[in-house]
């Protein structure tokens, strides 16, 4: 069972009223967060995508917004995900609560890890990479490129399940602390690459547990927080990137752990201040997130396939807009044709093997 509303994964909109002083229907600013965040999530991939086909990207460029998008896209979402967990839980038994997202993260990462996985294998000639069907069938212990999200994303949940037993602002503050801790020491415990990743993103996940708090009673923002945040951002990433002359992938957890957490805050006072107005299409975007991360690397891989061999184009700026924007809309056509033609357990499970409530 699928919808518009709970397609997407990346929070919960079930908000009980005797935890927190909100409305039940979903929160504007979050569907504006998840906007932004899936915009620069197939931005880069298509960026990505051109520069690894060998076309005349701009080396410097490339990398220097690459790294700007990947210090705080990823851990935006993480943050999102944390936002709802104590109203959900506050709902729903935690196993309820667990069956439920094997059902909307678990059951879509193992279809589309494999459908997709197949695909490229079979247009090896055509993709970037040399995928193998081994890599394909591994995806139960080494999740393949963006599926990555997902597959840690369900294990973050279980465990927040586990630790986030009281609703109340001390104890989740004290979680909060705690994967401080396993953020800067959890690598020296393990090299097994789910704990690794658990020990890096679990700690935006928190602190979207103990920032919803007060985000839930907020509706809007002032400009001016928002453009404060808009310089302390830009400042962060210039401080970031030229100053100390980091990357996003460099060996820098505090540094990397501030610039996530000041992108995070940027994006959220950015949706709170554009909640004011009444953006549809962002909030379609937003809604369908998951949809658009689920099919969007093939979407905007086929973009570029077909306009490099089917037509020779070589323009980066044609490639950039038409990759971005197929890897936004197309997925959403492809989701409604899916609805439409009887084919809605490519996205979710159908009723005999659904494990959550209906």
């Amino acid at each position: 069972m699928i919808n518009t509303d709970t397609t997407d994964v990346t929070i919960d909109p079930i908000i009980p009223t005797n935890k927190f002083d909100v409305k039940r229907e979903r929160t504007l600013w979050v569907d504006y967060a998840k906007a932004i965040g899936i915009i620069l999530v197939v931005y880069a991939h298509v960026a990505r995508g051109i520069f690894n086909a060998g076309l005349n990207l701009d080396q410097g460029s490339y990398k220097l917004i690459d790294s700007v998008i990947y210090t705080f896209h990823m851990p935006l979402f993480f943050f999102l995900s944390g936002v709802f967990l104590l109203a959900s839980m506050a709902k729903r038994s935690s196993m309820s609560l667990l069956r439920t997202k094997v059902d909307t993260i678990f059951y879509p990462y193992v279809v589309w890890s494999l459908l997709q996985g197949l695909i490229e294998v079979a247009m090896s000639l055509y993709v970037n990479g040399q995928p193998t069907l081994s890599e394909v069938f591994s995806f139960a212990w080494s999740p393949r490129a963006q599926f990555w999200f997902l597959y840690v994303l369900f294990f973050v949940f279980a465990f927040a399940m586990l630790v986030f037993r009281r609703s109340s602002l001390m104890w989740s503050s004290g979680i909060f602390i705690g994967s401080l801790v396993l953020y800067f020491f959890g690598s020296q415990l393990s090299d097994l690459y789910l704990f690794n990743t658990l020990s890096h993103y679990f700690v935006y996940f928190a602190a979207g547990v103990i920032s919803s708090f007060l985000l839930l009673k907020l509706n809007s923002i002032e400009t001016r927080w928002m453009i404060l945040f808009l310089a302390l951002f830009i400042f962060s990433q210039w401080v970031y990137h030229y100053e100390l002359g980091l990357r996003y992938n460099s060996n820098a957890a505090f540094e990397q752990l501030l610039l996530g957490l000041i992108g995070i805050c940027f994006v959220v006072l950015l949706a709170q201040w554009l909640s004011r107005f009444n953006l549809r299409w962002l909030t379609f975007l937003g809604r369908h997130s998951m949809t658009i991360y689920l099919v969007h690397i093939l979407t905007g891989s086929g973009c570029r396939i077909i306009l490099q061999k089917g037509f020779g184009v070589t323009d980066v700026g044609v490639h950039l807009v038409v990759g971005t924007l197929g890897g936004l809309l197309l997925p959403l056509v492809f989701y409604f044709g899916c609805m439409r033609f009887g084919l809605g357990a490519l996205f979710s499970p159908p009723r005999a093997l659904a494990v959550g409530k209906p």
